[in-house]
Protein backbone atom coordinates (compact mmCIF):
# COMPACT_ATOMS: atom_id res chain seq x y z
CA UNK A 1 0.00 0.00 0.00
CA UNK A 2 1.62 3.37 -1.10
CA UNK A 3 2.29 5.52 1.59
CA UNK A 4 4.33 8.91 2.73
CA UNK A 5 6.94 8.56 4.89
CA UNK A 6 4.89 10.51 7.36
CA UNK A 7 2.60 8.40 8.13
CA UNK A 8 4.92 6.17 9.84
CA UNK A 9 4.39 6.44 13.44
CA UNK A 10 6.22 3.94 15.18
CA UNK A 11 9.32 1.20 14.15
CA UNK A 12 10.72 -0.30 17.29
CA UNK A 13 14.52 -1.24 16.68
CA UNK A 14 17.20 -2.75 19.21
CA UNK A 15 19.38 -0.51 20.85
CA UNK A 16 22.20 -1.44 18.47
CA UNK A 17 20.84 -0.48 15.00
CA UNK A 18 19.67 1.72 12.26
CA UNK A 19 16.51 2.21 10.42
CA UNK A 20 16.38 2.63 6.45
CA UNK A 21 13.21 4.00 4.60
CA UNK A 22 13.37 3.13 0.97
CA UNK A 23 10.81 4.90 -0.89
CA UNK A 24 10.33 3.00 -4.69
CA UNK A 25 7.61 3.13 -6.69
CA UNK A 26 5.31 4.89 -4.39
CA UNK A 27 6.03 1.97 -1.73
CA UNK A 28 7.28 2.67 1.64
CA UNK A 29 9.77 -0.19 2.56
CA UNK A 30 10.77 -0.26 6.56
CA UNK A 31 14.50 -2.02 7.11
CA UNK A 32 15.26 -2.82 10.13
CA UNK A 33 18.87 -3.50 10.27
CA UNK A 34 20.53 -5.34 13.51
CA UNK A 35 23.77 -7.07 13.59
CA UNK A 36 23.81 -9.99 11.29
CA UNK A 37 20.34 -9.33 10.94
CA UNK A 38 17.68 -7.39 8.10
CA UNK A 39 14.33 -7.73 7.99
CA UNK A 40 11.92 -5.62 5.64
CA UNK A 41 8.08 -5.20 5.86
CA UNK A 42 6.58 -3.65 2.35
CA UNK A 43 2.97 -2.56 1.05
CA UNK A 44 2.35 -1.60 5.00
CA UNK A 45 2.85 1.78 6.12
CA UNK A 46 2.27 2.58 9.76
CA UNK A 47 -1.38 4.15 10.46
CA UNK A 48 -2.28 3.28 6.93
CA UNK A 49 -5.96 1.83 6.40
CA UNK A 50 -5.57 -1.24 4.30
CA UNK A 51 -8.35 -3.52 2.19
CA UNK A 52 -8.62 -7.37 3.31
CA UNK A 53 -7.02 -7.98 0.08
CA UNK A 54 -4.24 -5.35 1.29
CA UNK A 55 -3.08 -7.56 4.07
CA UNK A 56 -2.75 -10.22 1.69
CA UNK A 57 -0.25 -7.88 -0.72
CA UNK A 58 2.07 -7.51 3.07
CA UNK A 59 5.37 -8.69 2.20
CA UNK A 60 7.96 -10.07 4.32
CA UNK A 61 11.84 -10.22 3.65
CA UNK A 62 15.37 -10.61 5.31
CA UNK A 63 18.74 -10.39 4.50
CA UNK A 64 21.98 -10.75 5.39
CA UNK A 65 22.79 -14.59 7.34
CA UNK A 66 18.84 -14.21 8.62
CA UNK A 67 16.54 -16.45 7.20
CA UNK A 68 12.44 -16.38 6.63
CA UNK A 69 12.64 -19.84 9.38
CA UNK A 70 13.86 -17.44 11.57
CA UNK A 71 10.63 -14.92 11.71
CA UNK A 72 7.58 -14.64 13.38
CA UNK A 73 4.46 -13.13 12.98
CA UNK A 74 2.35 -12.01 15.33
CA UNK A 75 -1.38 -10.24 14.63
CA UNK A 76 -2.59 -8.50 17.49
CA UNK A 77 -0.24 -10.35 19.95
CA UNK A 78 -2.08 -13.78 18.41
CA UNK A 79 0.66 -15.74 15.94
CA UNK A 80 -0.32 -16.35 12.46
CA UNK A 81 0.69 -18.62 9.82
CA UNK A 82 2.37 -16.76 6.89
CA UNK A 83 3.29 -17.96 3.41
CA UNK A 84 6.75 -19.03 2.18
CA UNK A 85 7.87 -18.60 -1.06
CA UNK A 86 9.91 -17.22 -3.38
CA UNK A 87 12.27 -15.64 -0.59
CA UNK A 88 9.10 -13.95 1.14
CA UNK A 89 6.73 -14.40 3.48
CA UNK A 90 3.03 -13.20 2.81
CA UNK A 91 -0.15 -13.12 5.21
CA UNK A 92 -2.17 -14.70 2.24
CA UNK A 93 -5.16 -16.38 3.51
CA UNK A 94 -5.09 -14.18 7.40
CA UNK A 95 -8.44 -13.30 7.37
CA UNK A 96 -8.90 -10.63 9.40
CA UNK A 97 -12.18 -8.25 10.20
CA UNK A 98 -13.00 -4.41 9.94
CA UNK A 99 -11.09 -1.90 12.53
CA UNK A 100 -7.68 -1.68 13.85
CA UNK A 101 -5.01 -4.07 13.92
CA UNK A 102 -1.21 -4.58 15.13
CA UNK A 103 1.40 -6.41 12.98
CA UNK A 104 4.36 -8.11 14.63
CA UNK A 105 7.09 -9.12 12.69
CA UNK A 106 10.30 -10.19 15.06
CA UNK A 107 13.24 -12.02 13.15
CA UNK A 108 15.64 -14.19 15.73
CA UNK A 109 19.04 -12.97 15.92
CA UNK A 110 21.34 -15.82 14.65
CA UNK A 111 23.91 -14.36 16.68
CA UNK A 112 22.93 -15.09 20.56
CA UNK A 113 24.38 -12.34 22.44
CA UNK A 114 22.55 -9.80 20.18
CA UNK A 115 19.12 -8.85 20.83
CA UNK A 116 16.28 -10.10 18.06
CA UNK A 117 15.17 -7.34 15.35
CA UNK A 118 11.26 -6.44 15.43
CA UNK A 119 9.01 -4.66 13.09
CA UNK A 120 5.55 -3.37 14.11
CA UNK A 121 2.95 -1.71 12.52
CA UNK A 122 -0.19 -0.20 13.45
CA UNK A 123 -3.21 -0.14 10.37
CA UNK A 124 -6.65 -0.48 9.58
CA UNK A 125 -8.77 -2.89 7.79
CA UNK A 126 -11.61 -1.28 5.82
CA UNK A 127 -13.63 -2.83 3.39
CA UNK A 128 -16.45 -0.67 3.16
CA UNK A 129 -16.27 0.96 0.14
CA UNK A 130 -17.67 4.96 -0.78
CA UNK A 131 -21.37 5.52 -0.80
CA UNK A 132 -21.53 6.82 -4.39
CA UNK A 133 -24.57 8.65 -6.01
CA UNK A 134 -24.56 10.16 -9.47
CA UNK A 135 -27.41 12.90 -8.84
CA UNK A 136 -26.73 14.56 -12.11
CA UNK A 137 -24.88 13.55 -15.52
CA UNK A 138 -26.54 16.10 -18.33
CA UNK A 139 -25.06 17.57 -20.78
CA UNK A 140 -26.57 21.02 -23.08
CA UNK A 141 -26.52 19.43 -26.19
CA UNK A 142 -25.06 16.62 -27.76
CA UNK A 143 -21.91 18.43 -28.18
CA UNK A 144 -21.65 18.84 -24.77
CA UNK A 145 -20.44 19.96 -22.38
CA UNK A 146 -21.64 17.64 -19.30
CA UNK A 147 -22.07 18.30 -16.02
CA UNK A 148 -21.63 15.59 -13.66
CA UNK A 149 -22.73 15.83 -10.05
CA UNK A 150 -23.29 13.40 -7.03
CA UNK A 151 -22.22 12.52 -3.31
CA UNK A 152 -19.31 9.77 -2.43
CA UNK A 153 -19.27 9.74 1.37
CA UNK A 154 -16.23 8.18 2.76
CA UNK A 155 -14.48 8.77 -0.65
CA UNK A 156 -10.86 10.57 -0.71
CA UNK A 157 -10.60 11.58 -4.73
CA UNK A 158 -13.49 10.32 -7.31
CA UNK A 159 -12.60 9.82 -11.10
CA UNK A 160 -15.07 11.81 -13.60
CA UNK A 161 -13.98 9.70 -16.50
CA UNK A 162 -10.49 10.83 -16.94
CA UNK A 163 -10.98 13.36 -14.81
CA UNK A 164 -10.05 13.69 -10.92
CA UNK A 165 -12.14 15.53 -9.26
CA UNK A 166 -11.55 16.64 -5.72
CA UNK A 167 -14.60 15.66 -2.73
CA UNK A 168 -15.60 18.61 -0.32
CA UNK A 169 -17.95 17.56 2.15
CA UNK A 170 -18.77 14.50 0.51
CA UNK A 171 -20.13 16.18 -3.00
CA UNK A 172 -18.11 16.80 -6.40
CA UNK A 173 -18.78 18.05 -9.56
CA UNK A 174 -16.95 17.72 -13.45
CA UNK A 175 -17.67 19.60 -16.34
CA UNK A 176 -16.25 17.52 -19.09
CA UNK A 177 -15.69 19.03 -22.58
CA UNK A 178 -17.79 16.84 -24.95
CA UNK A 179 -20.74 14.37 -24.23
CA UNK A 180 -20.63 10.85 -24.89
CA UNK A 181 -23.49 8.57 -24.46
CA UNK A 182 -22.49 7.57 -20.92
CA UNK A 183 -19.58 8.17 -18.41
CA UNK A 184 -18.01 6.17 -15.96
CA UNK A 185 -17.45 7.91 -12.37
CA UNK A 186 -15.37 6.10 -9.32
CA UNK A 187 -14.57 6.89 -5.79
CA UNK A 188 -11.91 5.67 -3.96
CA UNK A 189 -11.03 5.89 -0.40
CA UNK A 190 -7.42 5.85 1.15
CA UNK A 191 -7.36 2.00 1.72
CA UNK A 192 -8.04 1.22 -2.06
CA UNK A 193 -11.68 0.60 -1.91
CA UNK A 194 -13.64 1.66 -4.30
CA UNK A 195 -17.34 2.28 -5.92
CA UNK A 196 -17.89 3.03 -9.79
CA UNK A 197 -20.68 3.72 -11.69
CA UNK A 198 -21.32 3.86 -15.45
CA UNK A 199 -24.18 6.10 -15.73
CA UNK A 200 -26.25 7.06 -19.01
CA UNK A 201 -25.51 11.17 -19.77
CA UNK A 202 -28.97 12.83 -20.08
CA UNK A 203 -29.75 15.17 -23.14
CA UNK A 204 -32.38 17.26 -23.38
CA UNK A 205 -34.06 17.68 -26.27
CA UNK A 206 -35.03 21.36 -27.19
CA UNK A 207 -38.24 21.05 -28.71
CA UNK A 208 -39.75 21.29 -32.03
CA UNK A 209 -42.72 22.64 -34.26
CA UNK A 210 -41.93 20.94 -37.39
CA UNK A 211 -43.43 19.52 -40.47
CA UNK A 212 -42.71 16.80 -42.86
CA UNK A 213 -41.03 17.33 -46.37
CA UNK A 214 -39.98 14.15 -48.54
CA UNK A 215 -36.82 15.09 -50.34
CA UNK A 216 -39.07 15.13 -53.85
CA UNK A 217 -40.92 17.91 -51.64
CA UNK A 218 -38.34 19.91 -50.57
CA UNK A 219 -37.04 20.03 -54.45
CA UNK A 220 -40.68 21.68 -55.96
CA UNK A 221 -40.73 25.08 -54.99
CA UNK A 222 -44.80 25.00 -54.71
CA UNK A 223 -44.35 22.90 -51.65
CA UNK A 224 -40.99 24.31 -50.10
CA UNK A 225 -41.86 27.76 -50.55
CA UNK A 226 -44.88 27.85 -48.25
CA UNK A 227 -43.37 25.57 -45.47
CA UNK A 228 -40.49 27.99 -45.64
CA UNK A 229 -43.44 31.11 -45.53
CA UNK A 230 -44.74 29.07 -42.25
CA UNK A 231 -41.19 29.13 -40.43
CA UNK A 232 -40.64 33.08 -41.00
CA UNK A 233 -44.29 33.88 -39.93
CA UNK A 234 -43.24 31.81 -36.45
CA UNK A 235 -46.08 29.08 -37.17
CA UNK A 236 -42.84 26.16 -37.19
CA UNK A 237 -38.97 26.19 -35.99
CA UNK A 238 -38.16 22.56 -37.47
CA UNK A 239 -38.04 21.18 -40.79
CA UNK A 240 -38.36 17.25 -41.01
CA UNK A 241 -36.36 16.31 -44.19
CA UNK A 242 -36.11 12.67 -45.44
CA UNK A 243 -32.54 11.00 -45.47
CA UNK A 244 -33.81 7.56 -46.81
CA UNK A 245 -37.56 6.92 -47.17
CA UNK A 246 -39.78 4.02 -47.60
CA UNK A 247 -38.32 3.49 -51.44
CA UNK A 248 -35.15 3.05 -50.19
CA UNK A 249 -34.40 5.83 -51.67
CA UNK A 250 -31.57 8.40 -50.57
CA UNK A 251 -32.35 12.22 -51.33
CA UNK A 252 -29.24 13.35 -51.72
CA UNK A 253 -26.01 12.07 -53.10
CA UNK A 254 -24.47 9.94 -50.47
CA UNK A 255 -21.26 8.77 -50.40
CA UNK A 256 -21.80 5.89 -48.27
CA UNK A 257 -20.69 3.04 -50.43
CA UNK A 258 -23.08 0.69 -50.19
CA UNK A 259 -25.65 3.01 -50.98
CA UNK A 260 -23.83 3.99 -53.85
CA UNK A 261 -22.93 0.28 -54.69
CA UNK A 262 -26.76 -0.68 -55.26
CA UNK A 263 -28.04 2.79 -57.01
CA UNK A 264 -29.70 4.21 -53.76
CA UNK A 265 -28.35 7.89 -54.24
CA UNK A 266 -30.31 10.47 -55.86
CA UNK A 267 -29.82 14.26 -56.52
CA UNK A 268 -33.57 15.34 -55.02
CA UNK A 269 -31.32 18.20 -53.09
CA UNK A 270 -27.89 18.84 -51.72
CA UNK A 271 -28.08 18.06 -48.37
CA UNK A 272 -25.13 20.36 -46.88
CA UNK A 273 -26.94 23.50 -48.81
CA UNK A 274 -30.36 22.68 -47.68
CA UNK A 275 -29.55 22.12 -43.75
CA UNK A 276 -27.07 25.64 -44.30
CA UNK A 277 -30.63 27.62 -45.78
CA UNK A 278 -32.71 26.24 -42.93
CA UNK A 279 -30.04 26.61 -40.47
CA UNK A 280 -29.55 30.58 -41.60
CA UNK A 281 -33.41 30.75 -41.27
CA UNK A 282 -33.07 30.01 -37.14
CA UNK A 283 -34.62 26.46 -37.79
CA UNK A 284 -33.73 22.92 -36.75
CA UNK A 285 -33.35 20.65 -39.39
CA UNK A 286 -34.47 16.71 -38.56
CA UNK A 287 -33.26 13.88 -40.75
CA UNK A 288 -35.86 10.99 -41.39
CA UNK A 289 -34.19 8.13 -41.72
CA UNK A 290 -36.37 4.71 -42.75
CA UNK A 291 -34.44 2.09 -41.56
CA UNK A 292 -35.75 -1.41 -42.03
CA UNK A 293 -38.29 -0.60 -44.91
CA UNK A 294 -36.05 -0.45 -48.03
CA UNK A 295 -36.95 -2.30 -51.38
CA UNK A 296 -33.68 -1.16 -52.64
CA UNK A 297 -31.03 -2.74 -50.52
CA UNK A 298 -33.71 -5.76 -50.11
CA UNK A 299 -33.78 -6.14 -53.98
CA UNK A 300 -30.06 -5.83 -54.53
CA UNK A 301 -29.37 -8.20 -51.26
CA UNK A 302 -31.32 -10.74 -52.36
CA UNK A 303 -29.95 -10.58 -56.07
CA UNK A 304 -26.54 -10.61 -55.07
CA UNK A 305 -26.52 -13.77 -52.99
CA UNK A 306 -26.51 -11.92 -49.53
CA UNK A 307 -30.30 -12.92 -48.60
CA UNK A 308 -29.42 -13.30 -44.88
CA UNK A 309 -30.39 -9.25 -45.17
CA UNK A 310 -33.63 -9.73 -46.33
CA UNK A 311 -36.38 -10.29 -44.01
CA UNK A 312 -38.07 -13.95 -45.03
CA UNK A 313 -40.96 -16.46 -44.31
CA UNK A 314 -40.78 -19.98 -42.80
CA UNK A 315 -40.19 -20.70 -46.51
CA UNK A 316 -37.24 -19.16 -47.22
CA UNK A 317 -38.29 -16.29 -49.40
CA UNK A 318 -38.50 -12.66 -49.00
CA UNK A 319 -41.35 -10.85 -46.57
CA UNK A 320 -44.17 -9.41 -48.90
CA UNK A 321 -47.41 -9.07 -47.12
CA UNK A 322 -48.61 -5.93 -47.88
CA UNK A 323 -45.08 -3.85 -48.45
CA UNK A 324 -44.27 -5.98 -51.67
CA UNK A 325 -41.31 -8.24 -52.61
CA UNK A 326 -38.05 -7.44 -50.74
CA UNK A 327 -39.31 -4.64 -48.75
CA UNK A 328 -38.16 -5.20 -45.55
CA UNK A 329 -34.91 -6.06 -44.69
CA UNK A 330 -33.52 -7.97 -41.64
CA UNK A 331 -32.93 -5.97 -38.66
CA UNK A 332 -30.74 -8.39 -37.37
CA UNK A 333 -28.60 -8.41 -39.92
CA UNK A 334 -24.86 -6.80 -39.05
CA UNK A 335 -24.39 -5.10 -42.47
CA UNK A 336 -28.00 -4.05 -42.93
CA UNK A 337 -27.84 -1.92 -39.09
CA UNK A 338 -23.96 -0.94 -40.46
CA UNK A 339 -25.21 0.48 -43.52
CA UNK A 340 -28.15 2.87 -41.60
CA UNK A 341 -25.75 3.67 -38.57
CA UNK A 342 -23.19 4.75 -41.71
CA UNK A 343 -26.34 6.74 -43.12
CA UNK A 344 -26.91 8.67 -39.95
CA UNK A 345 -23.01 9.26 -39.43
CA UNK A 346 -22.64 10.85 -42.39
CA UNK A 347 -26.28 12.76 -42.07
CA UNK A 348 -25.00 14.05 -38.96
CA UNK A 349 -21.67 15.28 -40.48
CA UNK A 350 -23.53 17.09 -42.64
CA UNK A 351 -25.32 18.99 -40.23
CA UNK A 352 -28.70 17.59 -39.38
CA UNK A 353 -29.36 18.15 -35.97
CA UNK A 354 -31.44 15.11 -35.53
CA UNK A 355 -31.75 11.81 -36.79
CA UNK A 356 -34.94 10.01 -36.61
CA UNK A 357 -35.23 6.50 -37.30
CA UNK A 358 -38.58 5.61 -39.09
CA UNK A 359 -39.53 2.02 -39.74
CA UNK A 360 -37.37 0.81 -36.94
CA UNK A 361 -39.08 -2.37 -36.12
CA UNK A 362 -40.09 -5.65 -37.77
CA UNK A 363 -42.81 -6.02 -40.23
CA UNK A 364 -46.34 -5.96 -38.46
CA UNK A 365 -48.01 -9.66 -38.94
CA UNK A 366 -47.49 -12.87 -37.13
CA UNK A 367 -44.08 -13.78 -36.12
CA UNK A 368 -44.55 -17.14 -36.29
CA UNK A 369 -44.68 -16.83 -39.84
CA UNK A 370 -41.23 -14.73 -40.24
CA UNK A 371 -37.43 -15.49 -40.28
CA UNK A 372 -34.87 -13.28 -39.23
CA UNK A 373 -31.22 -15.14 -39.74
CA UNK A 374 -28.92 -14.34 -37.00
CA UNK A 375 -31.00 -13.17 -34.41
CA UNK A 376 -29.93 -14.18 -31.15
CA UNK A 377 -31.75 -12.54 -29.18
CA UNK A 378 -36.31 -11.08 -28.88
CA UNK A 379 -37.04 -8.93 -31.75
CA UNK A 380 -37.51 -6.32 -29.41
CA UNK A 381 -34.41 -5.90 -27.84
CA UNK A 382 -32.60 -6.01 -31.14
CA UNK A 383 -34.46 -3.11 -32.17
CA UNK A 384 -33.16 -1.45 -28.84
CA UNK A 385 -29.57 -2.73 -29.19
CA UNK A 386 -29.20 -0.75 -32.51
CA UNK A 387 -30.61 2.45 -31.41
CA UNK A 388 -28.05 2.04 -28.58
CA UNK A 389 -25.72 1.12 -31.52
CA UNK A 390 -26.81 4.42 -33.28
CA UNK A 391 -26.64 6.75 -30.63
CA UNK A 392 -22.71 6.09 -29.67
CA UNK A 393 -22.52 6.91 -33.86
CA UNK A 394 -24.08 10.17 -34.04
CA UNK A 395 -24.10 11.90 -30.31
CA UNK A 396 -19.94 12.73 -31.37
CA UNK A 397 -20.88 14.28 -34.46
CA UNK A 398 -23.77 16.51 -32.45
CA UNK A 399 -27.09 14.99 -33.49
CA UNK A 400 -29.95 14.25 -31.22
CA UNK A 401 -31.33 10.75 -31.72
CA UNK A 402 -35.05 9.69 -32.12
CA UNK A 403 -37.37 6.55 -32.97
CA UNK A 404 -40.86 7.06 -34.41
CA UNK A 405 -43.06 4.18 -33.61
CA UNK A 406 -46.39 2.97 -33.40
CA UNK A 407 -49.34 4.21 -30.94
CA UNK A 408 -49.88 0.60 -30.22
CA UNK A 409 -46.55 -0.32 -28.82
CA UNK A 410 -47.27 1.53 -26.11
CA UNK A 411 -49.49 -1.41 -24.98
CA UNK A 412 -48.81 -3.97 -27.59
CA UNK A 413 -44.94 -3.77 -27.75
CA UNK A 414 -44.67 -7.17 -29.20
CA UNK A 415 -46.78 -6.68 -32.39
CA UNK A 416 -43.92 -4.83 -34.18
CA UNK A 417 -40.95 -5.28 -31.62
CA UNK A 418 -41.13 -1.89 -30.03
CA UNK A 419 -40.59 -1.95 -26.47
CA UNK A 420 -41.41 1.78 -25.64
CA UNK A 421 -39.76 1.86 -21.86
CA UNK A 422 -36.52 -0.16 -22.69
CA UNK A 423 -35.97 1.82 -26.44
CA UNK A 424 -36.56 5.17 -24.48
CA UNK A 425 -33.50 4.70 -22.31
CA UNK A 426 -31.25 4.60 -25.51
CA UNK A 427 -33.11 7.82 -27.24
CA UNK A 428 -33.33 11.36 -27.04
CA UNK A 429 -36.47 11.50 -27.76
CA UNK A 430 -39.65 8.87 -28.96
CA UNK A 431 -41.84 9.88 -31.85
CA UNK A 432 -45.07 8.01 -31.58
CA UNK A 433 -47.47 7.97 -34.54
CA UNK A 434 -50.75 9.21 -32.73
CA UNK A 435 -52.80 10.11 -35.99
CA UNK A 436 -56.49 9.83 -35.17
CA UNK A 437 -57.38 7.96 -38.14
CA UNK A 438 -54.89 4.80 -37.25
CA UNK A 439 -57.01 4.34 -33.83
CA UNK A 440 -59.70 1.29 -33.60
CA UNK A 441 -63.24 2.07 -32.26
CA UNK A 442 -62.94 2.04 -28.33
CA UNK A 443 -59.62 2.69 -27.83
CA UNK A 444 -58.61 3.99 -25.10
CA UNK A 445 -62.37 4.63 -24.23
CA UNK A 446 -62.89 6.95 -27.09
CA UNK A 447 -65.51 5.90 -28.85
CA UNK A 448 -65.11 7.35 -32.59
CA UNK A 449 -60.70 8.21 -32.61
CA UNK A 450 -60.74 9.40 -36.28
CA UNK A 451 -63.64 12.17 -35.32
CA UNK A 452 -62.36 12.64 -31.47
CA UNK A 453 -58.55 13.62 -32.33
CA UNK A 454 -58.40 15.89 -28.67
CA UNK A 455 -59.60 12.87 -26.95
CA UNK A 456 -57.99 9.96 -29.03
CA UNK A 457 -54.09 12.15 -28.69
CA UNK A 458 -54.58 13.51 -24.97
CA UNK A 459 -54.95 9.94 -24.03
CA UNK A 460 -52.06 8.16 -26.23
CA UNK A 461 -49.65 10.68 -25.60
CA UNK A 462 -50.05 10.58 -21.76
CA UNK A 463 -49.16 6.43 -21.97
CA UNK A 464 -45.88 7.62 -23.90
CA UNK A 465 -45.21 10.66 -21.53
CA UNK A 466 -45.47 7.75 -18.39
CA UNK A 467 -43.87 5.08 -20.12
CA UNK A 468 -40.61 7.21 -20.78
CA UNK A 469 -41.16 8.13 -17.26
CA UNK A 470 -37.25 9.09 -15.37
CA UNK A 471 -35.10 7.07 -18.88
CA UNK A 472 -34.35 11.42 -20.26
CA UNK A 473 -36.20 10.67 -23.44
CA UNK A 474 -38.56 13.71 -24.64
CA UNK A 475 -41.90 12.21 -26.33
CA UNK A 476 -42.42 14.26 -29.46
CA UNK A 477 -45.29 12.84 -31.16
CA UNK A 478 -46.45 13.05 -35.04
CA UNK A 479 -50.13 14.70 -35.42
CA UNK A 480 -52.28 13.70 -38.40
CA UNK A 481 -52.20 17.11 -40.92
CA UNK A 482 -54.26 14.71 -43.69
CA UNK A 483 -57.58 13.53 -44.47
CA UNK A 484 -58.53 9.76 -44.45
CA UNK A 485 -62.17 9.19 -43.70
CA UNK A 486 -62.96 12.42 -41.28
CA UNK A 487 -62.03 15.91 -43.04
CA UNK A 488 -59.38 17.35 -40.80
CA UNK A 489 -58.86 21.41 -40.52
CA UNK A 490 -57.18 23.73 -38.86
CA UNK A 491 -59.67 22.55 -36.20
CA UNK A 492 -58.89 19.08 -35.75
CA UNK A 493 -55.35 19.98 -36.31
CA UNK A 494 -55.29 22.10 -33.33
CA UNK A 495 -56.93 19.97 -31.17
CA UNK A 496 -54.37 17.57 -31.10
CA UNK A 497 -51.49 20.08 -30.92
CA UNK A 498 -54.08 21.27 -27.73
CA UNK A 499 -54.24 17.68 -26.25
CA UNK A 500 -50.32 16.85 -26.59
CA UNK A 501 -49.19 19.78 -24.77
CA UNK A 502 -52.01 19.06 -22.17
CA UNK A 503 -50.76 15.73 -22.08
CA UNK A 504 -47.13 16.54 -20.80
CA UNK A 505 -45.38 16.91 -24.45
CA UNK A 506 -45.69 20.26 -25.93
CA UNK A 507 -43.57 19.62 -29.05
CA UNK A 508 -45.03 18.06 -32.29
CA UNK A 509 -44.19 16.89 -35.73
CA UNK A 510 -47.25 17.33 -38.55
CA UNK A 511 -47.15 14.35 -41.13
CA UNK A 512 -49.15 14.72 -44.71
CA UNK A 513 -47.77 12.62 -46.82
CA UNK A 514 -48.42 15.06 -49.95
CA UNK A 515 -46.26 17.79 -47.57
CA UNK A 516 -49.13 20.27 -47.87
CA UNK A 517 -49.79 22.27 -45.07
CA UNK A 518 -52.06 24.68 -45.97
CA UNK A 519 -55.05 23.79 -43.74
CA UNK A 520 -52.88 22.85 -40.72
CA UNK A 521 -53.98 26.03 -39.15
CA UNK A 522 -50.94 26.92 -36.75
CA UNK A 523 -50.85 29.68 -35.27
CA UNK A 524 -47.46 31.76 -34.49
CA UNK A 525 -45.56 30.27 -31.47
Amino acid sequence: MSDSPRKLKRVLIPVVGFVVLLLVAGVVTTIVHGRGVGLAVAELGDGTAVTPSGVERVSITTAEVSGLDRVTVHVDGQPVEARRADGRMTLTGVKLAEGRHTLSVRAANPLPWMPDVEVQREFTVDATPPALKVDVAEAESPRGPVTVKGSADGADEVLVGDQRVPVRDGKFEASLASAATSVRVEASDAAGNAQRQDVAVKVTHPGMRGVHMSAAAWATASLRDPVLAMAREGRIDTVQLDIKDESGEIGYDSQVPLARQIGATRNYYDARAAVQELHGLGLRVVGRLVAFRDPVLGKASWDSGARDRVAQNTAGAPWSAHYGEYAFTNFANPDVRAYNIAIAEEAASLGFDDILYDYVRRPDGPIGQMVFPGLTTSPEQSIVDFLKDNRAAVRPLGAYLGASVFGIAAHSPVDVAQDIPAISAHVDYVAPMVYPSHWGPGEYGVDNPNAQPYEIVRASVADFVRLTGDSGATVIPWLQAFSLGHAYGPAEVQAQVRATAEAGAPSFLLWNAACAYGSAGLEPA
